[in-house]
């Protein structure tokens, strides 16, 4: 038993919890890409568009410069779930 018990990764939990975690962190992660996707649209209307006014004003710039900061932070975050083992 002690052989089976220093084999045993903690990293890989087989629970009922450790489950639902995984699941959780899939749900989680798919939430994220929809999310960079949508936003990432925006970005690129919003950069493409030939409706937009030549010089923006100081909360357009803002608001444009929030979004693709939460667009690197949200790959960032995406990325280290994955490096992290987390998702697969």
């Amino acid at each position: 038993m002690n052989l089976l018990m220093e084999s045993y990764s903690p990293k890989l939990d087989l629970s009922i919890e450790g489950m639902r975690s995984q699941q959780f962190s899939e749900a989680v992660f798919a939430f994220l890409l929809i999310g960079i996707f949508v936003f990432s649209v925006i970005v690129v209307i919003f950069w493409f568009s030939r409706n937009r006014p030549q010089d923006a004003r100081l909360g357009e710039k803002m608001m444009f410069g929030a979004i693709v900061g939460g667009i690197v932070v949200a790959v960032i975050f995406g990325a280290m779930q994955m490096l992290g083992g987390i998702l697969f």
